[in-house]
């Protein structure tokens, strides 16, 4: 059976071509306008020479073009490469050279640095939403809508292998590089069916699906995919506040919502005394989640059920933690999504997995694809245990990866990001256990000799442009000296993080 990102779409609009595929604010895209766009963006890819398994690149705000671009590239073949678009031309520059695109098409919004990112690498671009300012006429690249415009709307006649990947997710690097994970139809599919994700069960309610992931990161694409196979609208925000998310909500009556435990700080901190009562899940994971945020979401929302999810780019989700048993597991991310998929190397505790919903690899990257896969087992970096009743528990990482409200963050990174930072002699950065956040990107100064400890002002100011915010310290601290290893003069960073927590 194939199973292709397209033939998702085939099938809700079999059903009800002019139900509500996806909203954002008040705009609404129906199964039927997704459908034909889709085909149209997959025509307009073809007659520009993008072929089977070409580069896509994709620089944007949040906007419902997004859903087509991704679903027509899928339909020619091509790889569909989300970028953050809050990320500085910097860093887009290097994961646009390492991606090596066929095209590149961004929003008005990007249109200037994007063109400059494409001029310096010889890269064809193309910009989204040109037509509605006048005066465009001088913006380099090419109308992409005027591209997709003339396009048939009719199903493109592209033989697609759903074993082929579809899209690439930017993760970093362990020297802060990027890497693209490559997902294939197939494993898209498997993972956004009921059963492979959130909803066990299917969604309860009549209602969507509001998620407040964005759509360069793995989640966010996840619900759109999830949503459609249980043939519900996707609605999406802009930013992930408490008004946008729960005013999306409240506005399209959605059944289902799945935050991020930081946003979910934020919608609990919003003073809304109970929450909307079209909502019958409210999911979370991703970073680690406190019984006690978990007893506030059922309080504010006690007709819903919870789910929190343990899962990861490279293979979807991997365990989940139902409402019934949340109050009798405190603390595990619950059991595996499927018996044998899922289980802890008993020599190292490092969390290990096997799954059809494994990625492929890492686009051009050998080495690194071997390290994450072996013999076609995924390893995590992350430690842990099960118990006798099989629930997993993390306790740790092999890794030095800082996970913060969902986001990957790695020190290297940060750190060549800092250096030059005035009246610094030495420094490291660690991640610090946080309730709200998962953990918090923290920097360690060792300052020169009567100067002050930099501030979080200092840092954000000699950061600006350089690093993207997420990946900023939100805190700092001083040591006298950095502890290292001495032979290589490696950061110790767990005897470092130890000695930070003991402080605080």
């Amino acid at each position: 059976m194939t199973l292709t990102i397209g033939q998702i779409v085939d099938a809700c609009v079999r059903a009800q071509p002019h139900r509500p595929a996806a909203t954002l604010g008040e705009r609404t895209l129906t199964f039927a306008q997704l459908d034909a766009a889709a085909n149209r963006v997959a025509h307009a890819l073809q007659a520009a020479g993008i072929g089977r398994q070409d580069v896509v690149v994709w620089w944007s705000d949040p906007a419902l073009r997004s859903l087509d671009v991704c679903v027509g590239a899928a339909r020619a073949g091509a790889l569909f490469a989300p970028l953050n678009p809050l990320l500085p031309a910097g860093e887009i520059a290097r994961i646009t050279s390492y991606l090596q695109p066929r095209l590149f098409v961004c929003d008005l919004a990007h249109a200037e640095a994007a063109a400059a990112i494409c001029a310096e690498l010889g890269v064809p671009l193309a910009i989204s939403g040109a037509a509605d300012l006048p005066g465009t006429a001088a913006l380099p690249g090419l109308d992409f809508d005027a591209l997709a415009d003339a396009g048939s709307p009719a199903a493109p006649a592209i033989a697609v292998d759903d074993r082929d990947p579809h899209i690439v997710y930017l993760t970093s690097g362990s020297t802060g590089r990027p890497k693209g994970a490559l997902v294939s139809h197939r494993a898209s599919w498997l993972r956004a069916a009921p059963g492979g994700g959130t909803f066990s069960r299917g969604v309860r309610g009549g209602g969507g699906v509001v998620t407040a992931f964005p759509l360069y990161h793995y989640g966010g694409w996840h619900y759109v995919l999830e949503a459609w196979q249980n043939r519900k609208p996707i609605h999406l925000v802009r930013r992930a506040t408490a008004d946008e998310v729960l005013g999306a909500v409240t506005r399209w009556q959605a059944s289902a919502l799945y935050a991020i435990p930081a946003v979910w700080e934020r919608i609990l901190a919003s003073g809304a005394g109970t929450g909307p009562r079209s909502l019958a899940h409210a999911d979370t994971g991703t970073s680690h989640t406190s019984a006690e945020l978990l007893a506030r979401i059922k309080q504010f929302l006690p007709q819903t059920r919870t789910t929190v999810l343990y899962g990861s780019t490279e293979v979807g989700r991997m365990a989940a933690l139902r409402d019934a048993d949340i109050a009798t597991h405190p603390g595990s991310v619950g059991q595996p999504a499927t018996p044998g998929v899922l289980w802890t190397d008993p020599n190292t505790g490092e969390v290990c997995a096997s799954s059809p919903t494994t990625m492929d690899g890492y686009l051009r990257l050998p080495e690194e694809t071997a390290l994450a896969l072996r013999d076609g087992v995924y390893h995590s970096g992350d430690v842990g245990h099960f118990d006798d009743e099989g629930f997993l528990y993390l306790t740790g990482r092999t890794k030095e990866l800082i996970r913060t409200g969902g986001e990957s963050v790695w020190p290297v990174e940060v750190e060549q990001a800092l250096r030059g930072l005035p009246g610094v002699a030495d420094l490291a950065v660690i991640g610090v256990p946080d309730e709200r956040w998962g953990e918090l990107v923290c920097a360690v100064f060792v300052p020169e000799p009567d100067a002050p400890v930099p501030d979080l002002t200092l840092v954000a100011a000699h950061l600006d442009g350089r690093l993207a915010r997420f990946k900023q310290p939100r805190l700092v601290a001083s040591v006298a000296q950095i502890p290292r290893t001495t032979a290589t003069g490696q950061v110790q960073r767990r005897v470092l993080r130890d000695l930070i927590v003991a402080k605080r």
